[in-house]
């Protein structure tokens, strides 16, 4: 069921998995810290998604720190040696990660009828590289470095909510993972469209499972903006 357009006046995004294509830039960077590694792509990825979600547990560490516990935790798990030089570069390999086709211009075309936040389990520099690639200034930026936090806790959706000046029946929750977004969100009463990038692929790959029941669902940022983004009559 489609979301009435008329509802909002903010969108907030995730980012890795949403708008930044975090599996594909993912698993590059664990075949190539991993080129020993003898299993398929959805192992590799589900094997890490278990070691983020634990490294991301608190007390808060930085993603830097999560990336190496994740790696070094996938190297454990395939019996294999992981040297601290191969640990630090896997660590910086967001800034490799890619865009979306589709999330440029679905965000610039979106960013004209409202403003628009991102609600990012990242560091602050990290993602200011992934912002620069997606080329828009989003008018409200939480990162878990803000919020001393990730998702799927609370704080930084709660951060986000400190911070936008419209009452959270207005906001409307745009993100591909369940398991990080759409669960808290939904609990914290937000509206909420899930952007199923994995609709074509078995699995919940790189992020664990989990089950909620968003309001409207679209299988590309390209289609969610064509529903949504038509200027205000």
């Amino acid at each position: 069921m489609p979301v009435d357009p008329d509802a909002f006046d903010v969108l907030t995004f995730d980012c890795y998995g949403t708008l930044i294509d975090w599996e594909t830039g993912l698993l590059a960077a664990l075949r190539d810290a991993l080129p020993e590694a003898d299993v398929g792509d959805d192992e590799l990825l589900e094997s890490y998604a278990v070691h983020e979600a634990q490294a991301e547990q608190p007390p808060y560490r930085s993603y830097r720190e999560v990336l190496a516990i994740g790696i070094r935790g996938v190297a454990a798990d395939l019996g294999l040696e992981m040297g601290d030089e191969v640990v630090a570069r896997f660590s910086e390999c967001v800034r490799d990660w890619p865009v979306f086709p589709d999330s440029a211009e679905a965000l610039g075309r979106l960013h004209q009828r409202y403003r628009l936040g991102v609600i990012t389990n990242c560091d602050t520099d990290l993602f200011a590289v992934s912002n620069e690639k997606l080329g828009l200034t989003f008018d409200w930026v939480v990162t878990a470095e803000m919020a001393r936090s990730y998702k799927p806790a609370p704080a930084g959706f709660e951060l986000a909510f400190e911070t936008i000046d419209v009452p959270r029946e207005r906001i409307l929750h745009v993100a591909q993972s369940l398991f990080h977004d759409h669960v808290t969100a939904k609990e914290l009463g937000l509206t909420t469209v899930w952007i199923d990038r994995r609709h074509d692929r078995p699995g919940a790959g790189a992020t664990p499972s989990a089950e909620a029941a968003a309001d409207a669902t679209y299988r590309s940022m390209q289609t969610f903006a064509d529903a949504v983004s038509a200027p205000r009559p």
